[in-house]
């Protein structure tokens, strides 16, 4: 009997697009950082804990997993292989909770007392429109600091800290449109706290309504039926007034158009809304390693009444 040749079928695979492992800004490493929680914390931490996981987004483990055996190392090991640069570690004694935020692997790492905080979802309850696509995680968001530049050294490592977290940006060269969200650290002198903030970011004509701006977005006709001619539709609109009080210092001229309602050489209103989560902070401690090491700051002071305030903050692994 005649044979037939064997006929493969060949197989497509769509090509993977590898996104790039270092910042085009800095020359080093992206930024990249697990979010997880060493001891048993209550339900609103946790959720906490995935708020900060999509705060970090695009670059961090949204779905990281957990189990009570882990220890530092073991989260250490796997973050080399993988281009981790920082831990957001999250615990809680009987008397406070607390935030470590460290740089892998060899430090160094700060604490902060966590002295209050909302979820993403409390703040956009206390909100008539919330607004949170899940494009705005597409990119990282930008990283504003006030009030740090104090000339104390225990600042300038915060600033440097938070500075670093996030991919820097080139102001010459980076795309309007991947702006889209923004972290505001504020820091008081007075009380030593820092108020942390996570705002997302729009920008709208000056002088259109939003009747008109949802027009425009939306591709979808009005309903003209009950109106003489088209110019009723745009005066009854109220086209050119400033309902929404557009403040002129917080209006910009864009170099290029950004999306169909904002052109180019035309005034667009700065929009910032809060999308949580929100937390004020207060730093009590920088150690020079990974959650070990000499400590470099310490609001308790020096003293054995401050290292046995010290052991009690954070249970260490």
């Amino acid at each position: 009997m005649a044979r037939f040749p064997n006929k493969k079928k060949k197989v497509f695979s769509k090509p993977v697009v590898k996104k790039p492992s270092v910042d085009h800004v800095t020359g080093d490493k992206i930024p990249k950082s697990f979010v997880f929680s060493r001891g048993k914390l209550p339900s609103s931490l946790r959720k906490l804990q995935m708020d900060l996981r999509k705060l970090m987004l695009p670059h961090t483990a949204l779905k990281l997993k957990e189990k009570k055996q882990n220890n530092l190392k073991d989260f250490l090991n796997v973050a080399g292989p993988m281009g981790v640069t920082h831990f957001l570690i999250l615990s809680k004694t009987d008397t406070a909770s607390y935030l470590r935020v460290a740089r892998t692997p060899q430090g160094p790492t700060l604490t902060f007392k966590i002295h209050e905080y909302s979820l993403a979802a409390d703040v956009a309850q206390s909100q008539l429109r919330p607004r949170c696509p899940p494009e705005l995680f597409k990119n990282s968001p930008l990283i504003v600091l006030s009030g740090f530049g104090t000339g104390d050294q225990h600042l300038k490592l915060t600033t440097i800290m938070f500075q670093n977290i996030f991919p820097a940006i080139d102001i010459n060269t980076v795309k309007l449109g991947l702006c889209q969200r923004i972290v505001l650290l504020n820091y008081n002198k007075e009380t030593k706290l820092i108020d942390f903030r996570h705002y997302s970011i729009r920008l709208q004509p000056v002088g259109v309504s939003r009747r008109l701006r949802k027009f425009v977005l939306n591709h979808q006709a009005p309903d003209l039926k009950s109106l003489q001619d088209v110019s009723d539709f745009v005066t009854w609109a109220g086209y050119g007034s400033e309902s929404e009080g557009d403040d002129e210092a917080a209006t910009v001229s864009l170099p290029s158009d950004l999306g169909r309602v904002n052109r180019a050489s035309t005034k667009s209103a700065v929009k910032l809304q809060e999308i949580g989560p929100r937390m004020t902070l207060q730093l009590m401690k920088i150690e020079e390693g990974l959650s070990s090491g000499g400590v470099i700051f310490s609001e308790y002071g020096s003293g054995e009444g401050a290292k046995k305030q010290e052991n009690q903050e954070v249970d260490e692994d």
